[in-house]
């Protein structure tokens, strides 16, 4: 989520050095990569009811160990916040940040950071109660908004209802947690919000989320993926190159199921992405040349990863949306891997 920059990249710096560079050479010494999460965000990065850590973030996490190291429990999470999340990136606290943090021009360009791939395109969505019935936007003509002051939401909704000629209440909350607590007691029509957030608070704090429908149109941008410091080019190929194997994997049908048949009785492309072929394919990255067949068969693919967090598998029963594959009218897209 968009948050404001609190450090400039020189003030991070004076918190410690960052980590050597050659951050791969780090990890395998270490046995294991450390991220940073949220921690307190359904869907992306939590601890169930057994203490084990889930979400999308953290399966990445989980993806670039079986990338580097062929394990992909050889992680650790440290808890981040909005404001210190940059912080223990940049002295090398963690090798990756995984916490939905949205990819800006400024934090791009003045942190020091690089943003290696997208995970998860998000922006701002409307739910609403089910027995509302409404289906659409323009069916909240006069409906009350719960909104946060001064957030990105507010100007959305501002800007949405005014270009369609729509009428509304904006019923203001200071705090985010009183804002939901309003919009469950239905002191409000709809609750503005990041898509992800509002699934996560559907699923979290709604007394039955499937009272709740999130409507299908996604507004402004909010683009998140993985974060790596600007220092090592080649940690930053292999953490961008690990969610396009994710991606290509579920491109070409490859699953934790059938990674194995495949890796066996594929095309010559597939045996090769999988490490079966003539051609080392992770000697670019200084990886095993099995590091696919590794992320696929202990993590999945994308589309496996977005179902048991996010989608149809999970309490968030988030659509795919943006989220789909190109070819399947999404924006979930992989360079070659060749």
């Amino acid at each position: 989520m968009r948050t404001a920059i609190i450090l400039s990249a020189s003030a991070l710096l004076a918190f410690g050095q960052p980590a050597a560079a050659d951050t791969l050479e780090n990890v395998q010494a270490a046995g294991k990569v450390t991220c940073g999460v949220n921690g307190s965000r359904a869907g992306f990065s939590s601890i169930d009811s057994q203490g084990r850590w889930q979400g999308l973030d953290v399966d990445t996490c989980r993806a670039i160990a079986a990338a580097t190291l062929g394990d992909a429990e050889a992680t650790e999470f440290v808890k981040t916040t909005s404001q210190t999340r940059f912080t223990a990136l940049q002295t090398g606290e963690i090798d990756v940040l995984t916490r939905n943090t949205t990819m800006t021009y400024s934090r791009d360009g003045e942190l020091g950071v690089d943003f290696a791939a997208i995970t998860f395109y998000d922006g701002q969505g409307f739910m609403v109660p089910a027995d509302l019935g409404v289906t659409s936007i323009e069916e909240l003509d006069g409906a009350a908004i719960c909104v946060l002051p001064g957030t990105t939401a507010e100007q959305v909704v501002e800007s949405v209802f005014s270009e369609r000629g729509l009428n509304y209440t904006p019923i203001v909350f200071q705090d985010a947690k009183e804002l939901s607590s309003a919009f469950f007691a239905g002191r409000c029509d709809a609750h503005i919000q990041s898509s992800s957030g509002l699934a996560s608070t559907r699923a979290t704090l709604a007394p039955n989320p499937e009272d709740y429908v999130i409507l299908p149109k996604i507004f402004d941008k909010d683009p998140m993926g993985p974060v790596v410091r600007q220092d090592d080019a080649r940690w930053k190929d292999i953490v961008a190159w690990t969610v396009h194997a994710m991606v290509t994997a579920e491109e070409m049908g490859i699953t934790s199921g059938n990674v194995d048949d495949m890796r066996e009785t594929g095309s010559d492309t597939i045996k090769r992405l999988l490490g079966a072929g003539d051609t080392d394919i992770g000697a670019p990255l200084g990886l095993n040349a099995d590091w696919i067949y590794q992320i696929v068969s202990q993590v999945g693919n994308y589309g496996e990863v977005y179902d048991r967090n996010l989608g149809s598998g999970s309490p968030m029963n988030l659509a795919r949306g943006q989220n789909a594959l190109w070819k399947d009218g999404g924006l979930i897209y992989a360079p070659p891997l060749k």
